[in-house]
């Protein structure tokens, strides 16, 4: 008779715990504008939930396996704060502070995790961080910043989907501003002085990540061409980055106590890790579109750097089948300029290209570059302001149609022609002309044009005409390369300063 007592007392505390909201639901979040809203949870079996938002009502009825799903008509952007009501019998919950606007989901490794405190304009931008409009998600993950030594026993516990990630959405101010991502809220704020409707950042970078990571492993597994990326443990699979699992090795190759599956132990380089901790469960949040800056941990072998666009390519159909937005934008970051004397970065011009290369193979995307501001021999370029402000380019282009020019200089084709038509040794020119060059071409510095190459080794002189760049050849080559250093000096801009891409072209 004891133990019935003590159930009984016990009975209640235990029903009021079935009452649950998504991780991704916080006070201060951002709710999708122009898109049903979807409200889910968890509750107890046949149990009615009643949720009220924005001055209506609906209830849903807990299904038998503890879930409930409940949807609002779509809203406009909404810049007066709401709040969330959640209840089943005696249990309640209610969110705060929730605006409707654009949601934009951010992925990638430490430059997009990069915190403002440590962004080379954060003295002077303090003074503007109070910015209501825009909310960030940016949660923690277990092992942040651990390298070169073996998880503790918590890190090692927390190694799950659903107890990888913690935090919850916050309003940008002077106080929480020094943590947030520094590329997102440059993003952010780029694009609410143009549109002036509220804007959330879900962060879910993760330093050192490879791309596989926030690519769930059935889509590897479907894919003839990266099935191999799950043939056994993780750690020991050479079609995976060296570095990557030299990392995960020094993490959690020594331990024995840690959440595991067929592919091998947990890790936030595991592929398909971070997209069932992060990604997968907030598919049912819709969302405006996908920022991604990453590429560092795939551009050290040939293999990788060759697989990289139809990788990106698998991750972007993935996200919008499960968004269940085929058209979902995808903007993203190339590479920087770096040296190889203290960085693995030999074969960067090639990967800046194959990103490139990218946007042809990707429907509605955009390419932010950004090697004019890289460091010699840091990974990490200090300026993300203007790395965010050219993701935002973009952004107001392509996906708020604002009239501007979203890009440097994109190559369009290579022509050679001969100057001598009746001379034998074939001397001539190459005339590269380029997309985003309307307004003429130029260089920054007001200095001769640098950074063109027909052999990829060697620079050779070339000019400026207008919309074209010139290059005199003795006899015609087969390819023109612009920027092909990892750490490049290349000066080409448009009109907008915005500097021109890495390439290699055929010539015609």
């Amino acid at each position: 008779m004891k133990w019935l007592i003590i159930f009984i007392a016990f009975l209640p505390t235990i029903t009021r715990a079935q009452l649950k909201l998504p991780k991704i639901f916080s006070d201060n979040m951002v709710l999708q504008r122009d898109q049903p809203i979807h409200v889910w949870g968890k509750g107890t079996p046949a149990t009615i939930v009643t949720i009220n938002f924005s001055g209506q009502k609906t209830t849903a009825k807990v299904s038998a396996d503890s879930t409930w799903n409940a949807y609002f008509k779509q809203q406009h952007a909404n810049i007066h704060p709401q709040s969330l009501d959640v209840s089943s019998g005696d249990q309640k919950i209610k969110l705060e502070n929730i605006l409707v606007g654009d949601v934009w989901v951010c992925i990638g490794q430490s430059n997009m995790e990069f915190p403002m405190q440590k962004e080379m304009h954060f003295k002077e931008e303090i003074a503007f961080a109070n910015q209501p409009l825009i909310r960030l998600y940016n949660p923690t993950y277990a092992g942040k910043n651990t390298y070169g030594k073996t998880f503790p026993d918590s890190v090692a516990r927390m190694l799950t989907p659903q107890h990888f990630y913690r935090g919850n959405w916050e309003n940008c101010d002077s106080n929480s501003v020094g943590t947030m991502s520094a590329v997102p809220y440059y993003f952010g704020k780029a694009v609410l002085n143009r549109i002036h409707i509220p804007v959330g950042l879900i962060n879910l970078a993760i330093g050192g990540a490879p791309l596989e990571t926030f690519i769930s492993t059935s889509a590897l597994q479907n894919d003839a061409r990266f099935a191999a990326k799950l043939n056994g443990d993780w750690l020991w699979n050479n079609a995976l980055p060296v570095w990557v699992r030299e990392r995960g090795v020094q993490n959690v190759g020594e331990l024995t106590n840690i959440p595991s599956d067929e592919y091998g132990k947990n890790h936030a380089f595991k592929p398909g890790f971070a997209w069932s901790g992060g990604i997968e469960p907030i598919l049912p949040m819709p969302v405006k579109g996908i920022l991604c800056y990453q590429g560092e941990s795939n551009a050290q072998e040939i293999q990788r750097v060759e697989e990289y666009g139809a990788l990106t390519s698998l991750l972007v159909d993935e996200y919008r089948k499960g968004w269940k937005q085929p058209r979902l934008p995808f903007y993203y970051v190339q590479l920087s300029a770096i040296d190889t004397v203290k960085y693995k970065g030999q074969l960067w011009p090639q990967f800046r290209d194959e990103q490139r290369k990218m946007m042809t193979s990707i429907s509605n995307s955009g390419m932010a570059v950004c090697s004019d501001i890289g460091f010699r021999d840091d990974v990490h370029p200090t300026n993300k302001k203007a790395v965010g402000d050219r993701l935002a380019n973009w952004a107001l282009d392509k996906t708020y149609h604002i009239n501007i020019v979203p890009s440097g200089p994109l190559p369009l084709k290579a022509v050679y022609k001969r100057t001598h038509p009746n001379d034998p040794v074939g001397r001539g020119e190459i005339i590269v002309s380029f997309r985003y060059a309307d307004h003429g071409l130029g260089t920054p510095d007001g200095e001769p044009l640098r950074g063109f190459y027909i052999d990829g080794v060697h620079e050779i002189p070339a000019t400026i005409h207008g919309k074209n760049v010139i290059i005199p050849v003795k006899t015609k080559p087969a390819f023109v390369y612009y920027g092909w250093k990892s750490f490049t000096d290349a000066n080409l801009v448009n009109a907008e300063q915005l500097p021109a891409s890495t390439f290699k072209i055929k010539v015609e």
